[in-house]
């Protein structure tokens, strides 16, 4: 089932109540991709002016997930398992876009990659020089399945 971008910011609205906090805005899903943002706000300056890492992890992390959801429909199990960043420069005191790619989509794990950039002019640019480059998988849930007879149903859930 193929999911809008504002199905998917949705989803990630209702299900990580601090995408609210950060104000999420997932801009676009296609193929295998995600494209999202996060309005400037000064709350989320560190000392020295610069955009705090939490929140370009967080943008990092929201926008794998957009691009999981965007590809595989409502999975909303899909967890992170492993997140790894590389901060390149300070980015800029203006909104922050993350561009986010299924790189290879399994039956149980789908490994993304994340280009961070600032706004230039206000809008998204593919071409800016990147803030932090991101590389991440998700672990996408499996059927659950059946007891064993005679078997504690619990135990395997």
């Amino acid at each position: 089932m193929s999911l809008t971008a504002r199905e998917v910011e949705t989803l990630i609205r209702e299900g990580v109540p601090m995408a609210n906090d950060i104000d999420l805005r997932v801009e676009l899903i296609a193929d295998k991709r995600a494209l999202a943002r996060i309005p400037f706000n000064d709350r989320m300056l560190r000392p020295g002016g610069s955009l705090s890492g939490p929140v370009q992890m967080a943008l990092s992390d929201a926008t794998m997930y957009a691009a999981v959801l965007g590809t595989l429909g409502a999975v909303e199990m899909a967890v992170t398992s492993n997140l790894s960043i590389n901060f390149l420069r300070r980015p800029a005191a203006v909104d922050l876009y993350a561009d986010a790619r299924v790189l290879k989509m399994g039956a149980r794990l789908a490994y993304c990659e994340v280009r961070l950039t600032s706004a230039v002019d206000g809008v998204y640019d593919e071409h800016s020089e990147l803030v932090a480059h991101v590389t991440g998988t998700y672990a996408l849930p499996g059927p659950l399945s059946p007891p064993p007879v005679g078997g504690n149903a619990d135990a395997h859930r």
